[in-house]
């Protein structure tokens, strides 16, 4: 039973989220960030998704530096396909990972529409 959407939705996942698990999780290759605080986002299976940041852009998160849109742009896919901004960028993240914020490949693809419309996993 493992790896069928039933397998996930039997362990709590919603719909949505066993959906994207069952077909296979995705790799991010590319990120873009547009000027209305969303994310083009680019997977390894060809499907480029929109992201919106909005909801995470608040003052007191760790999310707070990028509601500026010079920092919102710097932007990056890290060594582990996530999306990624360092805090400082003068700091390697690398060294001392508690510059870096970043968000995971999964929750990019399930929480992100496909770039044209919308649609499910």
């Amino acid at each position: 039973m493992a790896n069928t959407v039933e397998y996930y939705l039997s362990k709590g996942f919603d719909r949505k989220t066993a959906e994207y698990f069952a077909a296979g999780k995705k790799r991010i290759t590319g990120v873009v960030p547009n000027n209305d605080f969303t994310l083009t986002i680019s997977f390894d299976n060809g499907e480029k998704r929109l992201y919106d940041m909005r909801p995470l852009l608040k003052e007191g998160t760790v999310f707070e530096p990028f509601i500026k849109p010079e920092n919102f742009r710097r932007v990056y896919v890290d060594d582990t396909h996530c999306i990624a901004w360092d805090i400082d960028p003068s700091i390697d993240s690398g060294k001392v990972w508690s510059n870096k914020v970043d968000l995971c490949p999964d929750s990019c693809y399930i929480d992100s529409v496909p770039v044209g419309g919308v649609s499910g996993v």
